[in-house]
C-alpha cells in the first residue's frame, strides 16, 4: 500500500503516464473507449439529442462506421464538464453516481 502512494497515473489523452518516486515517467499505450451516440447517452446521463448536438459541434471525436457514429468516450467526459448543467447530469443520472461506491 505504501509503494501505491509514491506511484502516481496521470491522464494524457489515450496514454496513461506513470511517475516513480524519482519523478521518471513510464509510458503505456491504451485504447481509447468507442461508444456508440445511444451508449454514450446512456453512461452519461444525457440524451442521445446531447450527444449529436456535440458532434455536429464537432467537441468531441468520433468516427464513422457502417453509417453509425462511434464517441470516444475521454472526449464526451470533457465536453459534458464544459457547462455545469451538463456535468450534473454526468454526477446524477449518468456513471458519476456510482463513483463513491467505487472509492470504498
Amino acid at each position: 500500500m505504501a509503494e501505491t502512494a509514491k506511484t502516481g497515473l496521470i491522464k494524457d489523452s489515450a496514454t496513461l503516464v506513470e511517475k516513480n518516486e524519482k519523478g521518471d515517467k513510464k509510458g503505456f499505450k491504451t485504447e481509447p473507449l468507442w461508444l456508440s451516440v445511444s451508449e454514450t447517452a446512456n453512461v452519461s446521463g444525457v440524451k442521445t439529442k446531447t450527444i449529436r448536438r456535440a458532434i455536429a459541434a464537432k467537441t468531441v471525436r468520433y468516427k464513422v462506421i457502417n453509417n453509425r457514429y462511434f464517441i470516444e468516450f475521454g472526449t464526451v467526459l470533457s465536453y459534458l464538464k464544459e457547462t455545469t448543467k451538463l456535468a450534473n447530469k454526468l454526477y446524477q443520472f449518468g456513471i458519476g453516481q456510482y463513483v463513491d461506491k467505487w472509492k470504498k
